[in-house]
Protein backbone atom coordinates (compact mmCIF):
# COMPACT_ATOMS: atom_id res chain seq x y z
CA UNK A 1 0.00 0.00 0.00
CA UNK A 2 2.68 2.63 0.48
CA UNK A 3 4.77 1.45 -3.06
CA UNK A 4 3.44 5.07 -4.45
CA UNK A 5 4.94 6.70 -1.99
CA UNK A 6 8.33 8.34 -3.28
CA UNK A 7 10.71 8.05 0.03
CA UNK A 8 9.13 4.03 -0.12
CA UNK A 9 9.72 3.62 -3.55
CA UNK A 10 13.29 4.86 -3.56
CA UNK A 11 14.14 2.05 -0.91
CA UNK A 12 12.30 -0.42 -2.51
CA UNK A 13 14.22 -0.08 -5.59
CA UNK A 14 17.73 0.28 -3.85
CA UNK A 15 16.30 -2.73 -1.80
CA UNK A 16 15.82 -4.51 -4.98
CA UNK A 17 18.95 -3.86 -6.43
CA UNK A 18 20.77 -4.95 -3.14
CA UNK A 19 18.16 -8.08 -3.03
CA UNK A 20 19.77 -9.49 -6.84
CA UNK A 21 23.28 -8.48 -5.69
CA UNK A 22 23.11 -10.63 -2.79
CA UNK A 23 21.89 -13.32 -4.49
CA UNK A 24 24.02 -13.37 -7.45
CA UNK A 25 26.31 -13.20 -4.46
CA UNK A 26 25.17 -15.97 -2.76
CA UNK A 27 24.61 -18.35 -6.19
CA UNK A 28 28.40 -17.48 -7.48
CA UNK A 29 29.45 -18.78 -3.89
CA UNK A 30 27.56 -21.58 -4.23
CA UNK A 31 28.74 -22.78 -7.37
CA UNK A 32 32.50 -21.99 -6.28
CA UNK A 33 31.92 -24.46 -3.38
CA UNK A 34 30.44 -27.24 -5.84
CA UNK A 35 33.05 -26.34 -8.11
CA UNK A 36 35.94 -27.07 -5.44
CA UNK A 37 34.51 -30.00 -3.82
CA UNK A 38 33.66 -32.16 -7.14
CA UNK A 39 35.21 -32.48 -10.37
CA UNK A 40 34.20 -31.09 -13.55
CA UNK A 41 33.57 -34.15 -15.37
CA UNK A 42 31.38 -37.01 -13.33
CA UNK A 43 30.88 -40.25 -15.19
CA UNK A 44 27.01 -41.92 -14.15
CA UNK A 45 26.02 -44.99 -15.06
CA UNK A 46 24.04 -46.01 -18.11
CA UNK A 47 24.96 -42.03 -19.09
CA UNK A 48 28.83 -41.23 -19.58
CA UNK A 49 30.45 -38.73 -18.72
CA UNK A 50 29.04 -35.55 -17.98
CA UNK A 51 30.56 -32.00 -17.92
CA UNK A 52 28.38 -30.48 -15.87
CA UNK A 53 30.08 -27.31 -14.80
CA UNK A 54 30.32 -26.27 -18.20
CA UNK A 55 26.95 -26.86 -18.55
CA UNK A 56 26.48 -24.51 -15.63
CA UNK A 57 27.97 -21.68 -16.97
CA UNK A 58 26.05 -22.01 -20.20
CA UNK A 59 22.71 -20.23 -20.57
CA UNK A 60 21.16 -22.72 -18.12
CA UNK A 61 22.13 -20.96 -15.54
CA UNK A 62 19.53 -18.58 -15.74
CA UNK A 63 17.13 -21.25 -15.15
CA UNK A 64 19.21 -22.67 -12.28
CA UNK A 65 19.59 -19.56 -10.64
CA UNK A 66 15.79 -19.50 -10.23
CA UNK A 67 14.89 -23.07 -9.04
CA UNK A 68 17.79 -22.28 -6.51
CA UNK A 69 16.56 -19.03 -5.25
CA UNK A 70 13.90 -20.81 -3.87
CA UNK A 71 16.14 -21.65 -0.97
CA UNK A 72 19.32 -19.45 -1.45
CA UNK A 73 17.20 -16.40 -0.82
CA UNK A 74 16.62 -17.76 2.73
CA UNK A 75 20.03 -16.22 3.99
CA UNK A 76 19.51 -13.60 1.14
CA UNK A 77 16.98 -12.19 3.15
CA UNK A 78 18.56 -12.79 6.63
CA UNK A 79 21.61 -11.03 5.09
CA UNK A 80 19.25 -8.12 4.09
CA UNK A 81 18.52 -6.98 7.43
CA UNK A 82 21.62 -5.80 8.79
CA UNK A 83 22.69 -3.93 5.60
CA UNK A 84 19.00 -2.52 4.58
CA UNK A 85 16.22 -2.92 7.39
CA UNK A 86 16.98 0.60 8.96
CA UNK A 87 15.99 2.60 5.88
CA UNK A 88 12.58 0.22 5.45
CA UNK A 89 11.90 0.98 8.94
CA UNK A 90 12.19 4.56 8.53
CA UNK A 91 10.90 5.06 5.47
CA UNK A 92 7.16 3.32 7.13
CA UNK A 93 7.52 5.62 10.02
CA UNK A 94 7.87 8.16 8.23
CA UNK A 95 4.76 8.06 6.67
CA UNK A 96 2.28 6.10 9.25
CA UNK A 97 3.84 6.84 12.44
CA UNK A 98 5.13 10.84 11.79
CA UNK A 99 4.20 11.59 15.75
CA UNK A 100 6.88 9.15 16.64
CA UNK A 101 10.26 10.67 17.70
CA UNK A 102 13.25 9.54 15.34
CA UNK A 103 15.07 6.28 16.46
CA UNK A 104 18.51 6.62 17.28
CA UNK A 105 20.18 4.61 14.97
CA UNK A 106 21.75 0.96 16.45
CA UNK A 107 25.51 1.14 15.98
CA UNK A 108 27.16 -0.84 13.41
CA UNK A 109 28.68 -3.17 15.49
CA UNK A 110 25.78 -4.12 17.14
CA UNK A 111 23.62 -4.97 13.35
CA UNK A 112 27.23 -7.03 12.61
CA UNK A 113 27.24 -8.81 15.56
CA UNK A 114 23.07 -9.90 15.40
CA UNK A 115 23.14 -10.41 11.79
CA UNK A 116 26.06 -12.81 11.70
CA UNK A 117 24.53 -14.76 15.27
CA UNK A 118 20.98 -14.88 13.12
CA UNK A 119 22.34 -16.03 9.74
CA UNK A 120 24.84 -18.44 11.32
CA UNK A 121 21.58 -20.10 13.72
CA UNK A 122 19.57 -20.27 10.46
CA UNK A 123 21.99 -22.01 8.10
CA UNK A 124 22.80 -24.31 10.83
CA UNK A 125 19.13 -24.92 11.17
CA UNK A 126 18.14 -25.64 7.38
CA UNK A 127 21.30 -28.12 7.47
CA UNK A 128 19.30 -29.54 10.60
CA UNK A 129 16.33 -29.72 8.76
CA UNK A 130 17.77 -31.44 6.13
CA UNK A 131 17.64 -35.04 7.47
CA UNK A 132 13.58 -34.51 8.37
CA UNK A 133 13.15 -33.10 4.53
CA UNK A 134 14.78 -37.15 3.65
CA UNK A 135 12.14 -38.43 6.14
CA UNK A 136 9.05 -36.77 5.73
CA UNK A 137 9.20 -35.57 1.92
CA UNK A 138 5.49 -34.71 1.90
CA UNK A 139 6.09 -32.59 4.77
CA UNK A 140 9.18 -30.83 3.23
CA UNK A 141 7.70 -27.52 2.07
CA UNK A 142 5.61 -27.04 5.45
CA UNK A 143 9.05 -27.64 7.63
CA UNK A 144 10.68 -25.28 5.39
CA UNK A 145 8.69 -22.50 5.93
CA UNK A 146 8.15 -23.29 9.19
CA UNK A 147 12.01 -23.38 10.02
CA UNK A 148 12.23 -20.52 8.02
CA UNK A 149 9.32 -18.69 9.58
CA UNK A 150 10.37 -19.15 12.89
CA UNK A 151 13.96 -18.10 12.55
CA UNK A 152 13.71 -14.73 9.87
CA UNK A 153 10.25 -13.93 12.34
CA UNK A 154 12.80 -13.73 14.87
CA UNK A 155 15.62 -11.99 13.26
CA UNK A 156 13.28 -9.26 11.53
CA UNK A 157 11.68 -8.56 14.71
CA UNK A 158 14.42 -8.13 16.62
CA UNK A 159 16.44 -5.40 14.74
CA UNK A 160 13.20 -3.89 14.32
CA UNK A 161 12.23 -3.46 18.01
CA UNK A 162 15.92 -3.08 18.92
CA UNK A 163 15.35 0.40 17.54
CA UNK A 164 12.80 1.50 20.01
CA UNK A 165 13.74 -0.60 22.81
CA UNK A 166 17.07 -1.63 22.97
CA UNK A 167 18.34 -5.20 22.89
CA UNK A 168 17.19 -6.44 25.77
CA UNK A 169 13.34 -4.87 25.86
CA UNK A 170 13.39 -6.32 22.34
CA UNK A 171 14.15 -9.92 23.20
CA UNK A 172 11.63 -9.35 25.75
CA UNK A 173 8.93 -8.32 23.27
CA UNK A 174 9.18 -11.01 20.98
CA UNK A 175 9.25 -13.52 23.80
CA UNK A 176 5.92 -12.21 24.85
CA UNK A 177 4.64 -12.21 20.92
CA UNK A 178 6.46 -15.45 19.94
CA UNK A 179 3.53 -17.08 18.03
CA UNK A 180 2.26 -13.62 16.18
CA UNK A 181 5.99 -13.42 15.25
CA UNK A 182 5.95 -16.80 13.59
CA UNK A 183 3.07 -16.76 11.83
CA UNK A 184 4.65 -13.42 10.65
CA UNK A 185 7.47 -15.49 9.51
CA UNK A 186 6.30 -18.09 7.36
CA UNK A 187 3.97 -15.31 5.89
CA UNK A 188 7.02 -13.90 4.83
CA UNK A 189 8.64 -17.57 4.19
CA UNK A 190 5.84 -18.78 1.94
CA UNK A 191 6.62 -16.23 -0.91
CA UNK A 192 10.25 -16.43 -0.62
CA UNK A 193 10.31 -19.58 -1.99
CA UNK A 194 8.46 -18.61 -5.20
CA UNK A 195 10.86 -17.56 -7.68
CA UNK A 196 11.07 -13.82 -9.36
CA UNK A 197 8.35 -13.04 -6.64
CA UNK A 198 10.84 -13.53 -4.06
CA UNK A 199 13.28 -10.55 -4.89
CA UNK A 200 10.57 -7.98 -2.94
CA UNK A 201 10.15 -9.89 -0.05
CA UNK A 202 12.77 -9.17 2.12
CA UNK A 203 11.39 -5.57 1.78
CA UNK A 204 8.28 -6.05 2.41
CA UNK A 205 8.99 -8.27 5.53
CA UNK A 206 10.79 -5.17 6.88
CA UNK A 207 7.82 -2.77 6.24
CA UNK A 208 5.62 -5.90 7.49
CA UNK A 209 7.51 -6.46 10.86
CA UNK A 210 7.79 -2.39 10.90
CA UNK A 211 4.06 -2.43 11.09
CA UNK A 212 3.73 -5.58 13.94
CA UNK A 213 5.86 -4.16 16.22
CA UNK A 214 4.25 -1.21 16.28
CA UNK A 215 0.71 -2.42 15.99
CA UNK A 216 1.90 -4.82 19.52
CA UNK A 217 3.16 -1.47 21.13
CA UNK A 218 -0.22 0.26 20.81
CA UNK A 219 -2.07 -2.95 21.49
CA UNK A 220 0.43 -2.76 25.31
CA UNK A 221 0.16 0.68 25.55
CA UNK A 222 -3.77 0.14 25.57
CA UNK A 223 -3.93 2.43 22.29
Amino acid sequence: GQIADPQFRRVLWIGLGLTVALLFGTFALFLTAIQVLLPDTLTLPLIGEVQWVNELASGATFLLLLVLSIFLMVPVASAFTGLFLEDVAKAVEDRHYPSLPPAPRIPLREVVQDTIGFFAVLVGANIAALLLYVLFPPAAPFIFWGVNGLLLGREYFQLVAMRRLGRSGAKAMRARHSGQIWLAGVLMAVPLSVPLLNLIVPILGAATFTHLFHRLSRAADGS
